[in-house]
C-alpha cells in the first residue's frame, strides 16, 4: 500500500510538472523514499505528461532495480545520493524548464556557480524561510555523464550550505526536494518560478542598463 500511494503521488506530480512545460521530450525524473532504504522512481523514457503507476519502479539505495528488466533513469544516483546524505529528504523532483536550463548555462559560462535569490515573496514557499528578504543560494554545477563524479560534486556543493533547497545542473535542469512528494512539488514549482523571475530581472537589467 505504501508503494501504491507514493507511486500515485509521483504520477500526479509528474503530470503537473509536465503541464507547466518543465518535462519536454520525456525528460525529467521523480522519486520518493520508501521503507527499508528503497526508492520509488520513474522508469526511463516515460512521457511525464502521461505517467501511470505502472511507470514507477523500485530501486535499492544504490540505485539498482528490484525487478529484473526494469530500467530507471541514468540519473538515479543523483536521487539516491540525496536520500543517503539527507534523512529529512523524502522526495526528489527533477525538471528541465527552458528558463532553468538556459539561465544556468549562461551563468556558469560566465564563472557564476550559484544563483542567489533574494527579495522575492515566493521564497517563503521553501522550507524554513519566513521572509522575503532572506537569501537562498542555488548551486550551479557543470553537466557530466559520469553520475558518480557528478553526485559527489553535488553533495560537496550542498554540504557548504546551511539549508540547501535545490541545485541546477547547467544546461540540464533543476533538482529540488521535500519531506513528501507534495512538499517537493511545491518547492519545485516555487524554484522554477523564482528562476524565471531571476531570468526576467537579468533581461530587464540588460535592456535598460
Amino acid at each position: 500500500m505504501e508503494f501504491e500511494a507514493i507511486a500515485q503521488s509521483l504520477v500526479e506530480a509528474g503530470r503537473f510538472l509536465a503541464s507547466q512545460g518543465w518535462a519536454p521530450a520525456t525528460s525529467g525524473n521523480y522519486s520518493a523514499r520508501l521503507a527499508e532504504g528503497q526508492v520509488a522512481i520513474t522508469m526511463s523514457g516515460r512521457d511525464k505528461g502521461q505517467l501511470t503507476p505502472a511507470d514507477i519502479m523500485v530501486v535499492d539505495g544504490q540505485g539498482q532495480p528490484r525487478v529484473a528488466g526494469q530500467r530507471s533513469s541514468a540519473e538515479t544516483l543523483l536521487h539516491t545520493s540525496l536520500y543517503g546524505a539527507y534523512p529529512e529528504v523524502g522526495a526528489v523532483l527533477h525538471t528541465h524548464s527552458i528558463d532553468s536550463v538556459s539561465l544556468s548555462r549562461w551563468l556558469l559560462g560566465r564563472g557564476q556557480d550559484r544563483l542567489v535569490l533574494t527579495n522575492y515573496e515566493l521564497l517563503k514557499a521553501l522550507p524554513g524561510i519566513t521572509t522575503h528578504d532572506g537569501e537562498v543560494a542555488v548551486p550551479i554545477v557543470a553537466n557530466s555523464q559520469d553520475m558518480v563524479a557528478l553526485s559527489e560534486t553535488v553533495l560537496t556543493r550542498l554540504e557548504a550550505l546551511p539549508a540547501p533547497v535545490g541545485y541546477i545542473i547547467a544546461g540540464h535542469g533543476l533538482y529540488s526536494w521535500g519531506a513528501t512528494v507534495s512538499q517537493a512539488r511545491v518547492a519545485t514549482e516555487a524554484l522554477e518560478v523564482l528562476v524565471s523571475c531571476a531570468l526576467q530581472a537579468l533581461l530587464l537589467d540588460q535592456k535598460f542598463a
